[in-house]
């Protein structure tokens, strides 16, 4: 009654009580369907870069080499993968059009599910207790940081300022990252790759929910322009890094990384640049914290309970079909 009496509609009372509209909240199913989409690109992905690995007979777990790239051009079952994601990122734009990021990029949290289910029912291995617990830490944690988020979150006009820091920012990290790379390829393993994937990822849906939003207030110039640019060169940087882990490490392990890191590094920039949540109360960012230590603490848990037996069957799983190919490179 008080909203009305201060000429407040329907939908700003919703907006108050839920912190999304109704056209905000089609993002959510929208981005769930991008989950599933992401979930059997990255299927289908690693079964191809397992099989151009077995192929060429040159370890690919510390690094893709140009020819391990060219030939994943000749496999199907990469090329299908890709289209998936392909339709994943669609998907993904068009829920961060409508909906705050720091509500449709956790979502992607489902695929882990799906990920974890699939790959354990097709290598035929149990789930261990402590797979279900890391499952169950990551989605918990991501889900309470979405149900928190969604009550503060707001759709704002970015500026100038803070795009310049957004770009700055990924430009140090993708720069470390590859010292790092250089340095220390050798000795990496999956983490090293998923973690250096899901927050150049991270970067990635910021700059296009950058772009989106400009887009959507008119303010398209060389700035923008810019943020495209970066889009680009993140993707492809986080793709390379996708493709090596899924060498040196199964499916579910890949996305764990990615859904929950991917976000929680869009999250963060979403709350301390872009403002998403500017002026929610104290105790929001203490919950933050403690839901997003929980996510993470979840992949550390995941990645540490992979067993030797459950990353060969999962190999000889995405090799399984090779032997009715007439070529290796197809398939």
């Amino acid at each position: 009654m008080a909203a009305v009496a201060h000429g407040l509609g329907s939908d700003d009372v919703l907006q108050q009580v839920s912190g999304l509209t109704p056209l905000q909240s089609l993002g959510i199913p929208i981005a769930l369907l991008g989950a599933v989409f992401m979930s059997l690109g990255a299927i289908y992905q690693h079964r191809g870069v397992t099989k151009v690995e077995a192929a060429s007979r040159h370890e690919a777990a510390h690094g893709l080499s140009p020819r391990h790239l060219v030939r994943l051009l000749t496999r199907p079952s990469w090329i299908a993968g890709t289209v998936m994601l392909g339709l994943a990122i669609l998907l993904q734009l068009t829920s961060l059009a409508l909906a705050p990021l720091v509500i449709v990029q956790p979502l992607g949290v489902v695929s882990l599910v799906i990920t974890t289910l699939v790959t354990a029912r097709q290598i035929r291995i149990p789930l261990s207790p402590q797979k279900w617990l890391a499952v169950g830490m990551c989605v918990v944690g991501v889900g309470a940081f979405v149900t928190v988020a969604g009550f503060y979150s707001v759709q704002v006009v970015i500026v100038e300022w803070q795009i310049v820091t957004v770009l700055l920012v990924m430009v140090a990290v993708i720069g470390v990252y590859a010292l790092l790379f250089a340095l220390f390829r050798r000795k990496s393993k999956a983490l090293f790759y998923i973690v250096g994937a899901g927050v150049i990822y991270g970067f990635v849906a910021t700059l296009a929910k950058i772009t989106i939003n400009r887009v959507q207030h008119g303010n398209v110039e060389w700035l923008t322009l810019i943020c495209i640019a970066g889009i680009l060169i993140g993707t492809a940087a986080g793709a390379y890094f996708v493709q090596t882990a899924y060498a040196s490490g199964p499916p579910d392990m890949v996305i764990a990384g990615l859904t929950v890191i991917d976000p929680l590094v869009a999250v963060v920039i979403g709350v301390s640049v872009l403002l998403e949540v500017n002026g929610a109360p104290w105790f929001t960012y203490v919950l933050f914290i403690i839901f997003g230590a929980l996510a993470v603490a979840g992949v550390v848990v995941l990645e540490r309970g992979q067993t030797m037996a459950e990353l060969d069957a999962t190999k000889k799983r995405a090799l399984g079909r090779s032997a009715t190919e007439r070529d290796p490179g197809t398939g």
